[in-house]
C-alpha cells in the first residue's frame, strides 16, 4: 500500500515551508545535523579530554568504538519503530531522550565513566535512519534519491562542523569566562544537549508522519497497513540478501565517515603537527563536503535510476565506492600536509557520494518494510565503524590503518553488483517513475497557465483603465 501525495520535486519548492514535504525535508535534516553534531561534540575536545583524564591510545579507542557500537542496536530497533508509530513521534523521543547522556557527559572524571557516556550518547545516531525514512515517505521516485542524500549529507555537515565549532565553544568558555580547561570542556556539552532538546520539542509541532497525515489517523482510515503486520515485515526484509548486502556496502562508507569523524583531529594533530584548533578545523573539511557531496550522490543515481532503471542506481554504487577505496589509499601516503588535504577532500567526496548513491538504493528494497531496510542498512555504517575502530586501538600506526580499510573499501565496491531487482519490479519502478515524470510536468504547465491568467488579467485592467492606449493580447 503505497502512501499518496509524495512531493515530485525538491528544488522547485525548496522555500515553500507550507507544504509539508517541504517543512519536513528541512526539519529532518536539521535535527540530524543537530544529532551529529552532539554524536561527535567530544571528538574534537579528546586532546584535552585525553590529558586530564590521563587516557591511554588503547583508552582512546575504546571510547572511539563505544561511540559507534551502540548505534548498531539502535539503528536496528529506531527502523522498526518508524514502522509502528511513525518517524515524528520517532525522532521526538530519540532527540530529547538523547539530550541527557549529552549534557550529563560533563560528570565523567575517570574513563569507565566517560566510556559509559560515550556508549549512551551513541544511541542517537539512529537519527539517520528516522531521517531517511522521512524523506522517502514524503518525496516521489524521481527525486527521493536526491531528498534522501541531502537530507542525510546536511546531517551529516554536524560532523564537519563540531571540529572548529565546539572549539570555539570550548575556547569561549575557558578564554571569555574564565573556567578551567576541565570545566570548559564541560559546559561546551551542557550546551549541546540543551540544543538537541530543544530541536526534539520543535520536531513534534512542525512535522507529521506522511504526506496525508499521521500514521495514526491513516491506519484508522485504512490508507496504510495495521501495526500488527509490521513485525512480520520486518523480518521478511531482514531475510533479503540484498538487505545484507547493502549493510556491507554502507559499512564502507558511512562506516568510515564515522571513523574519520572521531580520529581526524587526532591524526592531524599526531602526525602533521598541528595545534588544537588548527587540527579541528583541517579535520572539518572532511565532514563540511557534506554540504553538496552526498547530494551529487542522491543526484546522480536519481539519474542513472532514470537511464537505466534500479540496476542503473546499483552501477552508480560501484563506481563510487571504487573510487573511495582508491582515494583513500592514497591519501594513506601522504606525508605532508599540502598533499594531504587535497586528498583528503577527494577521499571526502567519494565516500560521501557513496552514501547518497546507497540510500538512493534504498527505498526500492521493501516498501512495506522501509523502516527495516532503513535500520538495517543503516546500522551497517556503525557496524563498519566498529570494525575500522579496533585497527585504531592496536599497536599499527594510523597511516598503515588507512590504507588497510582503503584496500577492504576497493575490494568491497564489486558488492554493488549483487543488489539485483526483478524484471517485473523494474517494470513497476519505470510506471512509478514515469507518472512522477507526468506529475511534475503538470504541476508546472498549472504554474505556466496560472502566470498568464495573471499577465491576461492585468492587460484587461490596464485597457479598462486607459481606453485610449487599448491593447490586444
Amino acid at each position: 500500500m503505497e502512501l499518496q501525495n509524495k512531493a515530485t520535486s525538491l528544488w522547485g519548492n525548496f522555500f515553500n515551508v507550507k507544504m509539508v514535504q517541504i517543512r519536513t525535508f528541512h526539519m529532518t535534516w536539521f535535527a540530524f545535523f543537530s544529532c551529529f553534531f552532539a554524536w561527535f561534540g567530544i571528538a574534537p575536545l579528546m586532546i584535552i579530554v585525553r590529558d586530564e583524564l590521563n587516557l591511554t591510545k588503547n583508552q582512546v579507542g575504546w571510547s572511539i568504538i563505544a561511540s559507534v557500537t551502540v548505534t548498531v542496536f539502535a539503528r536496528f530497533f529506531i527502523g522498526w519503530l518508524c514502522d509502528r508509530i511513525g518517524p515524528r513521534l520517532a525522532y521526538t523521543y530519540l532527540l530529547m531522550l538523547g539530550a541527557f547522556p549529552v549534557a550529563l557527559i560533563g560528570l565523567a572524571d575517570s574513563f569507565e565513566a566517560f566510556l559509559f557516556f560515550r556508549l549512551l550518547i551513541g544511541v542517537i545516531g539512529a537519527a539517520f535512519v528516522i531521517t531517511q525514512y522521512h524523506t522517502t515517505v514524503m518525496f516521489a521516485p524521481n527525486v527521493v534519491g536526491t531528498a534522501n542524500a541531502t537530507s542525510a549529507g546536511w546531517g551529516n555537515l554536524g560532523g564537519g562542523v563540531t571540529q572548529f565549532a565546539m572549539p570555539m565553544v570550548f575556547s569561549m568558555f575557558v578564554v571569555g569566562f574564565g573556567f578551567s580547561e576541565a570545566v570548559g570542556w564541560r559546559l561546551s556539552m551542557v550546551v549541546v544537549g540543551c540544543v538537541i532538546f530543544l530541536t526534539g520539542i520543535a520536531y513534534y509541532f512542525l512535522t507529521q508522519d506522511a504526506p496525508d497525515g499521521n500514521f495514526k489517523e491513516l491506519r484508522e482510515k485504512g490508507m496504510m497497513p495495521p501495526k500488527k503486520s509490521v513485525t512480520g515485515d520486518y523480518f521478511r526484509a531482514m531475510a533479503d540478501y540484498r538487505v545484507w548486502v547493502l549493510f556491507l556496502i554502507y559499512g564502507a562508507c558511512f562506516g568510515i565517515e564515522l571513523t574519520v569523524n572521531n580520529v581526524a583531529a587526532l591524526y592531524f594533530y599526531d602526525y602533521f603537527d598541528l595545534s588544537l584548533v588548527a587540527a579541528g578545523g583541517v579535520a572539518a573539511s572532511f565532514g563540511l563536503m557534506n554540504i553538496f557531496a552526498r547530494t551529487l550522490g542522491g543526484i546522480f543515481g536519481d539519474n542513472f535510476g532514470a537511464l537505466w532503471g534500479l540496476k542503473g542506481r546499483s552501477f552508480w554504487l560501484f563506481v563510487v565506492l571504487l573510487g573511495e577505496g582508491c582515494a583513500l589509499m592514497i591519501f594513506s601516503q601522504m606525508q605532508v600536509l599540502f598533499l594531504a588535504l587535497p586528498m583528503l577532500i577527494i577521499f571526502s567526496l567519494f565516500t560521501q557520494m557513496a552514501e547518497g548513491a546507497t540510500y538512493s538504493v534504498v527505498p526500492f528494497i521493501n516498501k512495506k518494510a522501509l523502516g527495516a531496510v532503513a535500520g538495517v542498512v543503516g546500522a551497517g555504517g556503525n557496524a563498519g565503524a566498529v570494525a575500522a575502530g579496533f585497527l585504531f586501538k592496536g599497536a599499527m600506526e594510523w597511516n598503515d590503518v588507512f590504507l588497510i580499510i582503503g584496500i577492504t573499501v576497493a575490494c568491497a565496491s564489486v558488492l554493488a553488483f549483487f543488489v539485483r531487482f526483478s524484471e517485473e519490479q523494474e517494470e513497476e519502478e519505470r510506471a512509478n517513475l514515469e507518472a512522477a515524470h507526468l506529475n511534475t510536468l503538470r504541476v508546472r504547465a498549472d504554474r505556466a497557465n496560472a502566470a498568464l491568467a495573471r499577465s491576461v488579467d492585468v492587460v484587461e485592467q490596464y485597457n479598462r483603465a486607459h481606453p485610449e492606449n487599448a491593447k490586444s493580447f
